[in-house]
């Protein structure tokens, strides 16, 4: 007998490293096949080999800011596997440095084509694969972050874009019920990894000082993606936030 979890099939961008690492490393273990897609073949190989799944993970080099590069990445989810049952919609880059004043156009472009546009080319081309396949529908999950509530200073093209991701969940998860197609977002805070080292040297804070930040492991992430993974397409976590519990969010901190 044919075990249910093994046919399941996901895409999760950005896997070879941080949230995007965990959450497929979770999947996998769970008996998922996954597509593992990001711009360097090496760590997606790294990821592969360190599940111990086999042929049920695959790396797959691709741009997201590419939209030819998202086409190529879902057609070689099909061609591999069949149909694709979830996108992880997790690719993603942190701010330029320094202040805004003084970024190029380019520096803000680079953002934006990767947090926002990318995650739209995704999102299209889930709906496209999912509304065709037999038997139709999947999910979409988006990496949010926390920054798409509440921004940390200097931080406008991270958290412009953060905010926007809301509003393509929100929208998806509309235009997705027709499909079957269940579109949620994952908004995680300070989950230890290379982006968020900076948390336990100390950030800046809203009132201007420097803070050393709590974080947790971001293999909780991992098991939160899973969760919200295995549930039946007739229910949807449209919005679910795992933070490190003592972290300065919630009212002022």
């Amino acid at each position: 007998m044919t075990n249910k979890k093994a046919s399941r099939i996901a895409i999760v961008t950005g896997a070879g490293t941080g949230i995007g690492r965990a959450a497929a490393l979770a999947l996998l273990g769970d008996g998922w096949s996954v597509v593992l897609a990001g711009r360097r073949s090496e760590p997606l190989q790294q990821v592969a080999t360190e599940s111990a799944a086999g042929d049920r993970a695959f790396p797959v080099s691709a741009d997201v800011a590419d939209p030819a590069s998202v086409k190529a990445l879902f057609a070689a989810a099909v061609e591999r596997f069949g149909r694709v049952d979830l996108l992880f919609n997790n690719a993603g880059v942190g701010n330029p440095p320094g202040s805004f004043e003084d970024w190029t156009p380019e520096q803000w472009r680079g953002v934006v084509d990767i947090n926002l546009n990318g995650m739209f080319y995704c999102i299209q081309q889930a709906f496209k694969t999912m509304q065709a396949q037999v038997p139709r529908g999947g999910r979409i999950i988006n990496n949010g972050s926390i920054s798409a509530t509440a921004p940390r200073p200097n931080s406008i093209a991270y958290t412009a874009t953060k905010h926007a991701v809301e509003g393509l969940t929100k929208t998806a998860s509309l235009d997705g019920r027709k499909h079957d197609i269940a579109v949620g977002q994952i908004d995680v805070g300070n989950a230890f990894t290379e982006l968020a080292a900076r948390m336990a040297k100390g950030v800046p804070q809203a009132n201007g000082e420097i803070a050393i930040e709590p974080v947790m492991d971001v293999a909780i992430v991992g098991q939160s993606v899973l969760y919200m993974a295995n549930l039946p397409l007739e229910a949807n976590v449209l919005f679910h936030t795992v933070m490190a519990t003592k972290m300065p969010f919630v009212g002022r901190g």
